[in-house]
């Protein structure tokens, strides 16, 4: 197949983030397809434009054996929530004119990775112009997120977001869920036919995690990063509206013992905010980390004693799966979740975690308490509980084979 994915938030090499089609097209191209993606030109959280794509429209580039066409993201996109829906408009154009005219190649399959949400019209229109069938990924249910959570509440822009999600599930051949939770949706909610909906979630990238684990000791990390003697509780990802950081500082206030600590890795339109809050409260045992590649994240997680899955407090977070759950699994670490639904669904089925009820100040002391005071055997079991399972039922590389598969199969 020769594939062409839109995907806004696609990593460069080195990048830290979520890395789903990062590793997925790797092994689509292992497998002999071809693979260009239209991807912005600027990261998902608080990083600024890179000095090459200073003034340019669409820059090409090749990472391995996929080209990649980096379209243009306008800098306001991490400034505040009218940048971020600006900057989602310039790649919704930007993409556009990059897959109709400088993505030359006779295409297979379009396949688009949402949110945001309106690159699926500029995936709709080329699908059309090229004659090639649209495969449309839902990795969150936008708008009903952004909404819950309080980042979109202009009734304009809802009315709009919500003709938009209409329009493009219609016009999709193909719709790939993350979840269960988000197939039900579609059917009960929205009246899409099952048998257009295929599940792939999201996974564990095992290739990562197995090099380091192989050459390094949890202790001999942990002695590395200075926690000998403490007991660290790692978050990893975006410090944005929809994660709620600010009930990690709430309930970290409450805790006066210097041997637990609470990192808070990554960056995002709050984390500013967030670090004020923390020094002008004196929150000593939280650590702000800046981003970093994933691999040396991996290094944070695996010296970490739990890694902790945050979101705030939305019905519409009981759907999902917390990419970094996934992360934590795969580093043999424990989850702390604080999310409700399918996730606490997961990681009570595999044994890897507590879930303690999300802006609950009260009860998430009580359960840091509590996981701090356990001992090493029973950390190291729920550590060894969840990569198991994640192994049986989440390997990136057989759901990448697994997806590529559909696409050829169900596309049409």
């Amino acid at each position: 197949m020769n594939i062409l994915l839109i995907h806004q938030y696609f990593l460069e090499e080195g990048d830290f983030g979520g890395s789903r089609f990062n590793e997925m097209t790797k092994v689509w191209t292992s497998q002999g397809h071809e693979v260009t993606v239209l991807a912005g030109m600027m990261h998902a959280n608080g990083s600024e434009k890179r000095p090459e794509y200073k003034w340019k429209y669409v820059v090409e580039k090749e990472q391995g054996k996929i080209k990649v066409f980096r379209c243009h993201v306008a800098e306001s996109y991490n400034k505040n929530f009218i940048g971020r829906v600006f900057g989602y408009l310039t790649f919704m154009f930007s993409c556009l004119y990059a897959g109709l005219f400088k993505a030359k190649g006779n295409y297979d399959k379009i396949l688009v990775t949402s949110p945001p949400l309106f690159i699926g019209l500029s995936g709709v229109l080329i699908s059309k112009i090229k004659r090639i069938p649209l495969v449309f990924e839902i990795r969150d249910l936008w708008p009903e997120s952004a909404i819950d959570s309080g980042v979109l509440k202009n009734s304009m822009l809802i009315r709009l977001a919500y003709w938009a999600e209409r329009y493009i599930y219609k016009k999709a051949s193909l719709i790939n869920v993350l979840t269960p939770a988000f197939r039900d949706k579609l059917i009960d909610s929205k009246d899409i036919s099952p048998e257009k909906i295929i599940y792939i979630p999201n996974a564990c990238d095992f290739s990562l995690s197995d090099k380091i684990l192989a050459n390094n000791t949890k202790e001999e990390l942990k002695a590395k990063m200075g926690w000998e003697g403490k007991r660290v509780f790692t978050y990893v990802g975006a410090h944005g509206i929809a994660n709620h950081l600010i009930q990690i500082l709430d309930a970290m206030e409450q805790i006066d013992d210097e041997k637990i600590i609470f990192n808070l890795i990554g960056s995002g339109m709050e984390k500013q905010r967030l670090q004020e809050i923390a020094q002008k409260k004196n929150i000593k045992n939280v650590i702000f980390i800046d981003p970093v590649a994933k691999d040396e994240v991996f290094k944070y997680i695996i010296a970490s004693d739990f890694g902790a899955s945050v979101l705030k407090k939305v019905d519409t977070f009981k759907t999902i799966y917390s990419n970094k759950t996934f992360d934590y699994m795969s580093c043999k670490t424990p989850v702390l979740l604080l999310i409700d639904g399918i996730s606490r669904e997961l990681i009570n089925d595999a044994k890897c975690g507590r879930y303690v009820e999300p802006e609950n100040t009260e009860q998430i002391v009580s359960m840091i308490l509590d996981l701090a005071s356990l001992d090493e055997t029973e950390v190291r079991q729920m550590g060894d509980n969840g990569y198991q399972y994640a192994l049986q039922h989440f390997d990136r590389q057989k759901l990448a084979y697994e997806y590529s598969e559909l696409l050829e199969e169900k596309a049409n």
